[in-house]
């Protein structure tokens, strides 16, 4: 069984989204700020750099819900790298850049000015890399077109001829749209290319590059539209079932996602060929990936499609066990954290087990006042991962502030201080996961920086608000650095 090397000595890492980077633009990308942001880990003895998934959005900007699991989202591209390679001039931009449109112009203009050029070697380039991923980008461009063309609705709102891929139909949009087509194939060229470049100076820093992967699939992407014998759905996009999970202690109607099921079946007779490919890409950009859900792999809640919440469901099981060993003769290197949290049955943690995948342990989910409880620090194990909180959980310091009086007794007795002192808030729970006998041990930038509830990244069942959070360098007190590297020497998470 593949080993996960890189979990095989202590590390400390920082868990902030490339969106959450300050910058002169809306919403932070994979420029200048990404690297001082590499060096600012390098310099505090961080060495693994944990983000959400990077692909395109949709209008909510949850990362969870993409237009494609493969492509890079272009909200993501560095202007400032365009404009050093001469195919953007940004004073000539006359749209507001703090507007939605702003990123969409300036890659509309770096493409014309792209292929005015007609620089031969960055167009070999181009060619090799649309070659190299025609498997997904063929269609992620044509559905990316076809999508604008119509409105931005789902797919199954398009005429017939596109919604069943009549091959007529196709090929006129393709003719038709050509200029459109290659526009999407250059943002993602452009992309990868960035990515690779940030990639190669984060290894050059001893920076791993740690990432996330849904289990389900958005329904209006380009991934359901063009593969859809891997999903539970007739050919006009009509789902029998949804994705969920059932009632439990935070909800009582459970959470409906809405995403189509897989039809396991179908992708076991292919030998997954679909995944593969989906974790080829995800490997191509990370050092390390969460499989979120988890539970999915070994079996899911189905919920008719016609219910409203997730209280009517069944868990349907899943070829988890086979996905698994195909994936390992597929890759030399499997290095997966399963996202393991919430009700997780035997059966789930016998698969985890059995392919050595570490878990994950929440220290926010530790003190409900039960000294059995499996995230508290004297539960965890070598091989799992020790987060404060992630990115669905409010700030340690937010959190703290609304315990009630059992928790926080329970927590003041962990720490044996008496119940009315002053606790060094977060930095006590930041040290308390440093201190973990984890491998890995995960801080949010929010409990890093000390901030309140005010700066979550997502709060979960709302709508309004959410993925939108950035930091800025003011932020950070002069010696934040020299003090978390200080902190990682006395926890021996300074990677060697």
């Amino acid at each position: 069984m593949i080993q996960n090397n890189l979990l095989a000595q202590r590390r400390a890492g920082l868990l902030l989204h490339p969106t959450s980077l300050p910058g002169s633009y809306k919403g932070g990308d994979i420029g200048p700020e990404a690297y001082r942001f590499i060096d600012f880990m390098a310099d505090s003895g961080c060495s693994v750099w944990q983000m959400l998934p990077l692909g395109p959005t949709h209008t909510d900007g949850s990362p969870y819900q993409c237009l494609s699991v493969n492509a890079g989202n272009p909200n993501l591209i560095s202007l400032d790298w365009l404009a050093d390679r001469k195919w953007l001039d940004l004073s000539v931009i006359s749209i507001d850049k703090d507007s939605v449109a702003f990123r969409s112009n300036c890659l509309k203009v770096a493409f014309s000015t792209f292929v005015e050029r007609n620089d031969q070697q960055t167009i070999l380039k181009l060619n090799d890399f649309t070659q190299q991923h025609a498997s997904w980008l063929d269609d992620f461009a044509l559905y990316m077109v076809l999508r604008n063309i119509h409105g931005d609705v789902a797919w199954n709102e398009w005429p017939k001829a596109l919604i069943y891929r009549e091959n007529k139909a196709l090929k006129d949009v393709e003719l038709n749209y050509a200029q459109q087509i290659a526009q999407i194939k250059f943002e993602q060229f452009v992309f990868f290319s960035q990515w690779n470049e940030l990639r190669d100076y984060a290894h050059g820093k001893g920076v791993k590059l740690f990432g996330d992967m849904p289990i389900f699939v958005s329904f209006d992407s380009s991934d359901v539209w063009a593969n859809r014998d891997n999903f539970l759905m007739d050919k006009a996009g009509h789902c029998e079932f949804v994705a969920g999970v059932p009632p439990d202690a935070f909800s009582d109607l459970g959470q409906r996602w809405g995403n189509p099921v897989y039809d396991w079946d179908f992708l076991e007779s292919t030998q997954f060929e679909w995944w593969v490919q989906r974790f080829a890409t995800q490997l191509e950009l990370f050092d390390l990936i969460r499989v979120d859900h988890f539970r999915g792999f070994e079996a899911c809640w189905y919920i008719p499609a016609t219910e409203e919440n997730a209280i009517k469901g069944e868990w349907v099981s899943s070829p988890g066990e086979a996905l698994l060993k195909v994936l390992n003769k597929n890759f030399k290197s499997l290095p997966l954290v399963a996202e393991d949290l919430g009700v997780i049955t035997d059966k789930v943690i016998k698969l985890r087990k059995k392919f050595n995948l570490p878990g994950m342990k929440i220290l926010q989910f530790a003190f409900d006042g039960d000294s059995r409880n499996l995230y508290l620090p004297h539960h965890h194990e070598n091989s799992c991962v020790v987060y404060t909180g992630t990115h669905d959980n409010n700030t340690t310091l937010g959190w703290y502030a609304g315990l009630d009086d059992n928790s926080r007794s329970f927590l003041h007795r962990y720490l044996g201080v008496d119940r009315n002192d002053s606790l060094d808030m977060p930095w006590v729970i930041n040290r308390m996961a440093l201190a973990s006998v984890a491998n890995l041990c995960m801080l949010p930038m929010q409990d890093i920086l000390g901030l309140d509830a005010s700066h979550c990244m997502n709060k979960p069942g709302t709508t309004e608000g959410n993925w939108e959070w950035r930091f800025n360098w003011d932020q950070l007190w002069p010696e934040l650095s020299s003090d978390l590297r200080t902190l990682n020497w006395v926890y021996d998470r300074i990677a060697s």
